[in-house]
């Protein structure tokens, strides 16, 4: 059977509502108290199968220690036929009825490690981060409070994919703490800016897609070539400096407002699990340029939800609820345009979705659209109350594809906010 069958059932018992199904197969790297080198491994179910103990004894046919390194990196760059092959035979190994792993109490002592025994790292080396801009509604709503309410878009909004390059040093994975950051600040009633600590922290919920194969300098792609070079998808937030952000943004755009940290979630979904829930994304108007129209469905029907918890709160209280398939440019779309002029990307390479905003208020990916810049503050249970976030704050993301009896998910990207030098 195909791996993404729904047929298909593991010898791991893996619930109804758990993220990681034998249809699913993230990738990630971690580590253990009793082997400490970082290593790829994939998650199913409660447990984590280590790859680099199937490759020792000759289940996994690949290039020695490609999983014994501590990102998929190596992984990535043997390619698309590779990566499928894979994935195929990773499948077969932990169906119900495929006696390899099944009946070797051994090896599953040695490869199959319980989730709460591992420690999850960064599964990729980032090589290069370029963040994008591409949901309609999220541009609309930033427009109508920054710019011209009857005219939010720029010109040019409808016929690129907005983007800029940010910093792969400060992409961290979910569990690291952030420090509040340090910039100039210019409110309008002041006449000179000032340094110090930003005062209107934010999030941006966004989806990360891991480039997994290269491209030469000098060359673009087609939508097929794009398509291919795509490994697969991880929760992504890009923490935002509002303020520091709206007095350097003009005229080259962000730069410290964003360059100071980055969450990924540790598990990368691959493209080819999340195939059947592909789908169009929304009519594109004007047609875009030639170089950028697409045939396929490159959109993903993908829950997506933020939850915020404050020190005095016991658990995490959900704040937005939105949807991957309503980004107007495609993650296909963004590649193409980021090689349109010769830019050679990268095996490693992370590009950022831009915020991942829906038509209504309960479905907006960013506390500055949530509390309309502060001036509706987002309700909490107990009585508090957030326009942006403060020290102590911890925000959570989760993403999944419901299919009918499991559910694709991609676990969950954290942060808890510290205070400026703390």
């Amino acid at each position: 059977m195909h791996p993404n069958d729904p047929r298909l059932r593991s010898f791991i018992d893996v619930k109804a509502d758990c993220d990681f199904p034998i249809q699913n197969l993230p990738y990630g790297v971690f580590s253990t108290a009793a082997n400490p080198s970082p290593r790829v491994g994939v998650a199913i179910g409660e447990f984590v199968l280590d790859l680099a103990a199937l490759q020792r004894v000759k289940l996994l046919h690949l290039p020695d220690g490609v999983f014994a390194q501590p990102s998929i990196n190596a992984f990535m760059t043997l390619g698309p036929k590779t990566w499928t092959k894979t994935r195929d035979w990773i499948s077969v190994l932990l169906q119900h009825d495929t006696p390899e792993l099944r009946d070797n109490a051994e090896l599953r002592r040695q490869a199959l490690i319980p989730m709460r025994e591992v420690k999850l790292h960064l599964p990729l080396r980032v090589e290069g981060f370029t963040d994008f801009y591409s949901s309609k509604e999220h541009a609309t709503n930033v427009g109508t409070m920054f710019r011209d309410k009857s005219n939010p878009l720029l010109p040019n909004w409808l016929h690129i994919p907005i983007g800029y390059n940010g910093r792969a040093s400060t992409v961290v994975v979910s569990g690291t703490k952030i420090h509040r950051p340090r910039g100039q600040l210019k409110p309008p009633s002041a006449e000179l800016p000032s340094f110090g600590p930003c005062k209107r922290l934010d999030f941006e919920l966004e989806i990360g897609v891991v480039v997994g194969q290269s491209s030469p300098m000098g060359s673009m792609l087609t939508e097929q070539q794009a398509e291919q070079m795509i490994f697969g998808f991880t929760l992504l937030n890009d923490w935002s400096a509002r303020d520091i952000q709206q007095w350097e943004y003009v005229p080259l755009g962000p730069f410290q407002a964003k360059a100071f940290a980055t969450s990924i979630s540790p598990w990368i979904v691959t493209r080819e699990a999340l195939e059947p829930f592909r789908m169009h994304g929304p009519a594109q108007d004007p047609t875009p340029l030639p170089y950028l129209q697409q045939q396929g469905a490159n959109n993903y029907d993908m829950a997506l939800e933020v939850a915020l918890r404050t020190p005095a709160m016991n658990a995490p209280a959900r704040i937005s609820a939105t949807n991957f398939k309503y980004m107007y440019w495609s993650s296909v779309q963004q590649l193409v345009h980021h090689a349109s002029s010769g830019c050679a990307m990268s095996v490693g390479d992370l590009l950022g979705s831009g915020t991942v905003s829906g038509p209504t208020k309960d479905q907006l990916g960013s506390l500055l659209e949530l509390s309309w810049n502060g001036s509706e503050p987002v309700q909490l249970p107990g009585g508090e109350a957030r326009g942006f976030l403060e020290d102590g704050d911890s925000l959570v993301m989760r993403g999944w594809c419901q299919a009918d009896g499991y559910r694709v998910g991609f676990g969950e990207v954290e942060g808890t906010v510290l205070a400026a030098g703390e």
